[in-house]
């Protein structure tokens, strides 16, 4: 019999199984960081900081204030490593051996850049004996001959090289330095590993079904693919199969026609949510590369929250702004905001703040968001909050009498 779930349950088990459902009842400390990582299974790097870059805002809405630092320290101390997983992302080292097989086998993007590596051996081989003899380096170390200007879509050859040489795993980045990749051998970053130790291809896959499962804390099956990017061809048919197993467990969502599925493990969670033991009380803001939004489609489904990431679209075809930030009430998610932390000020603007049409402003909602605003602006060090616009002219005057 599968497990009986009704849709705000499947909502309340993704929060939960995320972290997002309450912050910590402790002080929060560099191992919850390391811990909130390893539940999330994979945390998206992406480089925009109008206000805080998206992997350390994906965990200060788990957490709440903490050091930043502390994510830095970790992938220095080799507690997490960089590569691509959903899109380039910080990982638990635990898992380098699923990844290192992935980079054998070269799936995804190895093979391309071991050809185009082959294709530039004169310049791989300047940019090898540059580390080997001289040790880590970033992007920065190489001085730009050919007269051009630098950007994402025009990388000197030297950037080129060590991003393909990174994708390839002959180098792995070693650490940080002001959000600067410093590139380093593997064999230096890891003299400890031991290819042997990379387990089977069809083993990975099976350990990243289930590590999705787990992380999602209910999922139907074209939900699972996307976590970690693997092919659906693959996927789907081990879902299947692990049920077999009994190493996963089918689940209903009430009013939807496909079978879901449930990790053993988040059993004990499942019974707190259908006894209503575990209740979201959580009000935050959200990176747009949160996992509860990174998929359109589950986001639509399971909140009725239509959500894209406008920061790639031209200015004029923006309806909502740059970089706007999902606002998570509970188990809703109620609107989005367009903020911008402008440091040297020390002042938070909410350039436009929209509510979702269906939206009822409470008294609650305006306590719990402005003390949301109040927190990310201060975590931010820009502690001045400053509201531009909303759609409901009302509660931008509720919200900002309570900030």
């Amino acid at each position: 019999m599968p497990i009986q779930l009704s849709q705000a349950e499947a909502r309340t088990l993704l929060l939960a199984a995320q972290g997002l459902d309450r912050l910590p009842d402790h002080p929060v400390t560099k191992a919850d960081v390391l811990a909130t990582i390893q539940r999330m299974g994979a945390l998206q790097i992406d480089t925009i900081h109008v206000v805080a870059r998206s992997p350390y805002l994906v965990l200060w809405s788990r957490l709440g204030a903490y050091d930043p630092q502390w994510l830095d320290e970790l992938l220095a101390e080799g507690k997490l490593f960089e590569y691509w997983s959903h899109a380039a992302c910080f990982l638990p080292i635990e898992d380098y051996p699923l990844y290192r097989r992935r980079l054998l086998e070269k799936l995804g993007d190895a093979a391309s850049s071991s050809a185009w590596l082959a294709a530039h051996a004169p310049e791989v081989a300047h940019v090898l004996t540059t580390i080997r003899e001289k040790g880590p380096v970033r992007s920065a170390d190489f001085e730009r001959t050919d007269g051009q200007k630098g950007g994402w879509w025009n990388w000197k050859v030297e950037k080129q090289v060590l991003e393909h040489l990174h994708t390839t795993g002959q180098l792995m980045i070693a650490r940080r330095q002001n959000f600067q990749r410093i590139y380093d051998l593997r064999e230096r970053v890891l003299p400890n590993w031991d290819d042997a130790a990379t387990p089977p291809l069809q083993e990975v896959r099976r350990a990243q079904v289930l590590k999705t499962v787990h992380a999602l804390g209910v999922t139907p099956t074209r939900w699972v693919a996307d976590y970690f990017r693997t092919q659906r061809r693959v996927t789907e048919p081990l879902l299947e199969e692990l049920a077999i197993e009994g190493a996963l467990l089918r689940a209903q969502i009430a009013g939807w026609t496909e079978p879901a599925y449930v990790h053993p493990d988040q059993i004990p969670l499942v019974e707190a949510v259908t006894s209503g033991a575990v209740r979201p009380n959580l009000t935050t803001l959200l990176s747009p590369f949160d996992p509860i939004t990174w998929d359109r489609s589950r986001a639509l489904t399971l909140f009725g929250f239509d959500y894209r990431i406008e920061c790639y679209t031209p200015g004029p075809k923006r309806q909502y702004g740059y970089f706007t930030l999902p606002i998570l009430h509970h188990d809703q998610l109620i609107g989005r905001l367009d903020a911008k932390a402008h440091r040297a000020q020390g002042r938070f603007e909410v350039k436009a703040l929209h509510l979702e049409p269906a939206v009822i402003i409470t008294d609650a909602l305006v306590t719990e968001l402005a003390g949301a605003l109040r927190a990310c602006a201060t975590w931010h060090k820009t502690p001045e909050v400053e509201i531009t616009w909303t759609n409901r002219p009302e509660f931008a005057a509720q919200l900002s009498a309570s900030l």
